[in-house]
């Protein structure tokens, strides 16, 4: 299971390609599964060749030969989305990725309306906007909470006068409440819709028992922990679980368990507002793949936040080993926050309690970072103290051949 133990961005996606690529246990990957998100995820994967693609609901392994993509029913789907991706991912060289892609029945669907009205939201918000991604995500969840009968699903798509009755109740529900939405008629929808279900294939919950049957399975997150809808730094957060409980979930259900890989980079990064206690406009660094953008706004840098990556840790449920990526950009003016004015640990607090979480939220927004320095070459080591938590991945560039296994690390079963 691979998580980021941050606000996202740590390098995930590069992550799960080169354990695709490398295998677990001797053994080829033979699927990745998503387990929270949806198609506003961005798991940037480069080969040595320089094909690029930005991963949103494919499986980031997809570029290695055999290995499959299922989006299990904790993702919300969008299949315009996923037909644009599949098209890149072809003209990359990645052959039949429909072909590849099972999805669960039972997942939500994210349609052109919840689209318009995500974005009629934040742009509402004017100058206190959340960061959205604009993809619908968040609009989804937030109806099919409100109207659980009534949300699209997966399995709609096969039964056009199903899935139209829901389109046009969700449509007229959101244009009552938000006004006219820039969004395609109902039955352009409903054709695009029967056009997905008759290319791709919608199973049910028993599928993930033959895939982990088959072989190793690389459960990939979406976003980071500190995003969590219950546990992140409210409201500056995403509709989705993004800790490990949806992956545990679903491998209680098929009987098994998986080792734990927590992701970070050598820098605390975060898109769109909200609390970056280390936030240095100085700090001399760019991302090349997380431009600023209308919905999140600009990429923000800030030094290694060791107090909130413990908390992340902590609202995890800890993890067997951090993956610790960008190496090759840390430099002596990078440093570690190893507490804050006000305390080292934050305390994780009760699951739902959003209140505790905004009052949190206000506190961060007025807290000072207490640093230490870290040299060059001492990072690894630095981290794996600062989270009592070994360092067992490194990654020194985009790429599965600048990734190292920490030399030191003992012998369990990510090889």
């Amino acid at each position: 299971m691979v998580a980021d133990l941050g606000y996202g961005d740590a390098g995930k996606g590069t992550v799960v390609d080169w354990l695709c690529a490398q295998g677990i246990d001797g053994k080829p990957v033979t699927a990745v599964v998503r387990y929270n998100g949806g198609g506003q995820a961005a798991h940037t994967v480069v080969l040595p060749d320089g094909r690029r693609h930005a991963f949103a609901q494919f499986g980031a392994g997809s570029f290695r030969p055999g290995v499959r993509t299922h989006l299990s029913r904790f993702m919300v789907v969008d299949p315009l989305a996923l037909a644009t991706e599949a098209d890149h991912l072809a003209a990359a060289g990645v052959a039949d990725p429909f072909g590849r892609l099972t999805i669960d029945r039972a997942a939500l669907l994210a349609t052109p309306y919840h689209r318009a009205a995500n974005r009629a939201r934040e742009i509402a918000r004017g100058a206190d906007r959340h960061g959205s991604c604009g993809k619908g995500v968040g609009e989804a969840m937030a109806y099919h909470l409100a109207h659980p009968d009534d949300a699209p699903r997966v399995a709609d798509c096969r039964d056009p006068a199903v899935l139209g009755d829901k389109l046009a109740l969700l449509r007229d529900r959101l244009t009552a409440e938000l006004g006219p939405l820039p969004a395609p008629p109902v039955d352009a929808a409903i054709d695009a819709y029967r056009g997905f279900a008759a290319v791709v294939s919608i199973v049910d919950g028993s599928h993930l028992h033959d895939l982990l049957a088959a072989g190793p399975v690389v459960f990939e997150g979406a976003q980071g922990v500190l995003l969590d809808e219950w546990h992140g730094f409210h409201p500056y957060t995403t509709w989705s679980t993004t800790t490990f409980a949806n992956a545990d979930t679903l491998l209680a259900e098929a009987g098994h368990t998986a080792d734990r890989l927590g992701v970070l980079r050598t820098v605390t990064t975060r898109h769109g507002p909200g609390p970056l206690v280390t936030e240095d406009t100085a700090l001399p660094l760019t991302d090349p793949h997380n431009p600023t953008n209308p919905w999140q706004g600009r990429f923000r840098f800030g030094h290694f936040d060791a107090v909130a990556h413990r908390y992340a840790l902590d609202v995890a449920g800890g993890v067997d080993g951090i993956a610790l990526t960008h190496l090759d950009a840390v430099s002596p003016a990078l440093r570690m926050c190893v507490a804050y004015d006000w305390t080292g640990r934050l305390e994780p607090g009760p699951h739902g309690d959003l209140d505790r979480q905004e009052a949190l939220t206000r506190r961060l927004t007025k807290t000072t970072p207490v640093y230490t320095d870290i040299r060059p070459d001492d990072w690894v080591a630095a981290v794996a103290d600062a989270l009592r938590t070994p360092v067992v991945l490194t990654s020194h560039g985009p790429t599965a051949t600048d990734k190292r296994l920490t030399p030191t690390r003992p012998a369990p079963a990510l090889a």
